[in-house]
């Protein structure tokens, strides 16, 4: 994640026009978008305290708090400038200001992003939660996307249990395993999504080891991957709609909703709710019933 947040700011002033924000566009320009010089105009910083921030330096600035991070005003006249919306802006924060790391703590971990499925838990309590949604595919991510924990309905529909524990990571599967372009007809809204929800996390934990190593495999190994990760995509996955087209309930079209667990800040259920009576409800019923045969 070395050199992200002046990658990041690059890549936001490369999408604006300076006459878009009522600049005289003058000379020729070497890259696209806004100069650093025009993003510190109208941020109302020096241009020398831009540039050490997009570089990743000490700005030296009397901007900066008193502990040294770069100030709430500079962040937010610099999110105004860019145009980012709120995702971004939390981003921006995110890696201009990086959480200390704690001696001995999760980020500190020397694990592989494969050994980090299986170190993370969920409380019993959250598995009694997922158990009793019978209706509603259900499971559990950590900041890593990798799945935790899951009720019947959630594997019959996505299949985490022909999974071994240290190969659970979604974004491993969307990009590595081709049976993941079958699974999901939208594939390149899937992929999308997954990148800009893992830069999001990845902000919020630079110095986890696994995510670092979940890129880097990622990058090596798939085309798409890494021309997404280059667009600099940041996006919470909070709610949305996924198509799954799974081989014995046919195509399902599932709404879904993200939920913290207060206890686990950086543990989330994610549950599928398709609308009562549609097609998929009812496919999804049929689905359970064919699993209670099968078990019986």
């Amino acid at each position: 994640m070395d050199g992200e947040l002046g990658d990041f700011l690059r890549s936001r002033r490369a999408r604006i026009q300076p006459e878009e924000v009522g600049l005289t566009s003058y000379g020729r320009r070497r890259v696209p978008g806004l100069r650093r010089e025009e993003v510190a105009q109208l941020a109302g910083v020096s241009v020398d305290y831009y540039i050490r921030l997009e570089q990743g330096r000490g700005p030296g600035d009397p901007s900066r708090t008193k502990s040294g991070g770069v100030s709430d005003a500079v962040l937010d006249a610099v999110a105004r400038v860019l145009r980012l919306d709120e995702a971004e802006h939390e981003y921006l924060r995110a890696v201009a200001r990086p959480r200390r790391r704690v001696e001995g703590g999760p980020a500190a971990s020397r694990e592989s992003a494969r050994e980090a499925a299986a170190t993370s838990r969920v409380r019993p309590g959250v598995q009694l939660i997922l158990d009793g949604m019978d209706r509603n595919p259900a499971y559990v991510l950590d900041h890593r996307m990798n799945v935790l924990a899951w009720n019947a309905l959630g594997d019959a529909v996505v299949g985490f249990s022909d999974r071994s524990p240290g190969d659970l990571s979604l974004p491993r599967r969307v990009f590595l395993d081709p049976a993941a372009r079958d699974l999901h007809p939208d594939w390149p809204a899937i992929a999308s999504q997954t990148v800009a929800h893992l830069r999001l996390n990845a902000g919020h934990h630079p110095d986890d080891p696994a995510v670092g190593e979940l890129v880097g495999e990622l990058s090596r190994a798939s085309a798409d991957f890494r021309r997404l990760w280059a667009d600099h995509l940041v996006k919470p996955c909070d709610h949305g709609v996924k198509q799954v087209r799974h081989p014995v309930a046919g195509l399902l079209t599932l709404p879904f909703e993200t939920l913290r667990i207060p206890a686990a800040p950086d543990q989330t259920i994610v549950a599928y709710a398709p609308q009562p009576g549609s097609e998929t409800a009812e496919r999804l019923a049929l689905l359970g019933s064919w699993m209670t045969s099968r078990a019986g």
